[in-house]
C-alpha cells in the first residue's frame, strides 16, 4: 500500500515528542529482552511498510558517502571519485563527511533510486533498525522518527508493547 506522506507528516509531528521521550527512557532503563522486542516488532513493520512507495529519506535527508562509496559509485557512472564529488557532493565542515549538495537526492528519479545497486552503504543500511544494541542508537531514531514511516511505526509499536509489559 502506498504511503500517504502528507498524512504521515501530520501524524508524526503530532506524536514526535511522546515517541522521543519514550526513546530517551532507554538512556536510563533498558528492558532485558529489548533485542527480542525490537526483532519481533520490526518484523511486523515490514509487513505494513513498503519503502518503495515512500522515499521520504531520499527527499529529506542525505547519506554520508564513505571512500568506498565514492569509488564504487563513480566507477559505475564512468567518473573519477574527484569528478563525482565535485559534481554531486560537499564536505561538511564540522564532521568532514561527504554529503549530497541537494535535497531531494539527485539520484531519486520517479520516487526510485537510480543507482540502487551501487547506492551508499548509509542508504543500504537505512533505517538502521538492526543496529545493536538498539538503545545505543536513540539519537538516530529520534532524528528519523518524523522522517521515516518505518521508524515511526517501529517506535510507536515498541512503545505500546513495552509500556504494556513493563513498569517505567
Amino acid at each position: 500500500m502506498a504511503i500517504d506522506l502528507q498524512k504521515f507528516k501530520v501524524v508524526a509531528s503530532r506524536k514526535k515528542k511522546k515517541l522521543t521521550v519514550f526513546l530517551q527512557k532507554f538512556d536510563e532503563h533498558v528492558p532485558p529482552d529489548l533485542a527480542e522486542i525490537v526483532k519481533e516488532t520490526d518484523a511486523t513493520v515490514w509487513r505494513d511498510i513498503d519503502c518503495t512507495t515512500c522515499a521520504n529519506c531520499c527527499k529529506t535527508m542525505t547519506p554520508t558517502y564513505t571512500r568506498k562509496d565514492l569509488v564504487r559509485i563513480s566507477a559505475h557512472m564512468g567518473m573519477t571519485p574527484k569528478q563525482f564529488a565535485d559534481k554531486w557532493l560537499h564536505k561538511e565542515e564540522d564532521s568532514g563527511d561527504w554529503v549530497n549538495t541537494t535535497q531531494p537526492c539527485q539520484f531519486l528519479v520517479n520516487n526510485m533510486c537510480s543507482i540502487y545497486d551501487v547506492r551508499p552503504a548509509d542508504c543500504a543500511e537505512f533505517p538502521h533498525h538492526n543496529k545493536k544494541p538498539f538503545d545505543a542508537y536513540n539519537d538516530t531514531f529520534i532524528k528519523n522518527v518524523h522522517r521515516c514511516p518505518a521508524t515511526f511505526t517501529l517506535v510507536e509499536r515498541m512503545k505500546k508493547r513495552i509500556e504494556n509489559e513493563y513498569e517505567w
